[in-house]
């Protein structure tokens, strides 16, 4: 044999052995990962549902991550070009801090840039006092919005996060809130996912320079949020999202150490997409049946709201049952729940959404019961009136006129 060819057939032979080694080696684990965080919850954004947890409902102290809900409130009850005045107490907080002055003027929305962004203690208490007069107003304003969002172990002091025995929440509530907050505020969106920012700086001839205390921003692959923090009782805390082919996830880790929390998420937010899949089972007013309805014309039924799920990847396919009302009948109206669409895997129902009409269906005139006892009535009645018509007619052509004795004259034939 040709030793230069035997040569190459070796070489060959030997990197196919170790190519599925390599691929081995580099393939992401499908185990959920070990965190050092002392709870943690990995979210979809889009549906809520929760891909991984430790400890979730664990009552644990936020720390910074609290200004998530202080900027909801900020959006909600404010307006972004409002000139918010600063008084004493916002110059008074400790830790961190935009170091604002007493008297000093800033919109609403540079405040919020300051509050999310360097995590300014002093930037959150001149929004509480803006939107709510007090801290403990806003507090109260805090706990109304975290219930309403469905963060039932939560329970807000202060609009900052600095400790306090009533001031806690977990990772579950945590992750709810700021999912609420990136699905219903896009100017939150674009605070949090902002690096740096420039605002003005009262007395000097500089700006104030805010940089994101976020690090993942700089060294994660779609990163897009959300919050940083941490205090001596708290530890490190974070809550980390970040977006993949359209397809975003929430990482919220509570009580890490240092460092750690930083990987802490990094690692959940990997195992999300190198393990799970989103589908997009069916969008809403897609047209899922035509349904025949008695009395009426038939109407198409749509689905009434977007459906999708996260999977694991190559998991058993999801089956989708359609529930249709029996016996359906005229008048119908426009947005009527007509049955429901369900989904199955592996035999559990993971979902169901309502199908509703498409548009009115009005009830054909011919299908009442009066209907034809009135048509037979009216197919007598009017030829009878009309032949009443006719022999009237007739009888009075023959008067043409009233002569000038006033007597009616005959007409001659």
């Amino acid at each position: 044999m040709n030793k230069p060819f035997f040569r190459k057939l070796i070489a060959l032979f030997i990197i196919g052995a170790l190519i599925p080694i390599k691929n081995l080696l580099a393939a992401p684990s499908s185990s959920p990962p070990s965190i050092v965080g002392q709870a943690g919850v990995l979210m979809d954004v889009e549906t809520g549902q929760v891909l991984y947890e430790k400890n979730p409902h664990q009552k644990l102290e936020p720390a910074s991550t609290t200004k998530i809900m202080t900027a909801i409130l900020a959006l909600e009850k404010g307006n972004l070009s409002d000139v918010v005045t600063v008084g004493k107490e916002p110059t008074l907080v400790d830790g961190s801090r935009i170091y604002l002055e007493e008297g000093e003027k800033l919109t609403l929305e540079q405040l919020l840039y300051g509050l999310m962004l360097n995590s300014g203690n002093d930037a959150a208490v001149a929004i509480a006092e803006h939107i709510s007069g007090s801290v403990s107003d806003f507090a109260k304003l805090m706990n109304d919005k975290a219930k309403s969002i469905g963060a039932e172990n939560t329970n807000f002091a202060n609009p900052h996060g600095l400790p306090d025995k009533n001031h806690y929440t977990t990772a579950y509530d945590l992750a709810l809130i700021a999912r609420y907050a990136l699905l219903n505020h896009p100017e939150f969106r674009k605070i949090v996912a902002t690096k740096t920012y420039y605002i003005p700086w009262q007395g000097k001839e500089w700006d104030r320079t805010l940089i994101n205390h976020n690090k993942l921003l700089k060294n994660f692959e779609g990163a897009d949020g959300v919050k940083t923090g941490y205090t001596r009782s708290a530890g490190h805390t974070l809550v980390a999202s970040a977006t993949r082919n359209g397809w975003q996830l929430l990482a919220v880790i509570l009580k890490s150490q240092g460092q750690n929390v930083y990987s802490d998420a990094k690692a959940l937010l990997e195992y999300g997409f190198n393990n799970f899949e989103k589908k997009e089972l069916v969008k809403k007013g897609e047209v899922v049946e035509n349904i025949a309805v008695k009395f009426g014309d038939s109407v198409d039924l749509l689905a009434s709201s977007d459906f999708s799920v996260v999977v694991e990847k190559k998991s058993t396919p999801i089956e989708i049952k359609k529930n249709l009302s029996g016996d359906i009948k005229a008048p119908v109206e426009k947005g009527q729940e007509l049955g429901t669409l369900e989904f199955y895997q592996g035999g559990t129902k993971i979902g169901s959404i309502s199908l509703v009409a498409a548009a009115d269906v009005p009830r054909k005139i011919y299908t009442y019961w009066w209907f034809w006892p009135s048509l037979l009535i009216i197919l007598i009645y009017v030829p009878f009136r009309i032949s009443v018509g006719i022999k009237r007619y007739r009888r009075h052509r023959k008067y043409r006129y009233i002569n000038s004795y006033g007597y009616i004259q005959k007409a001659k034939k």
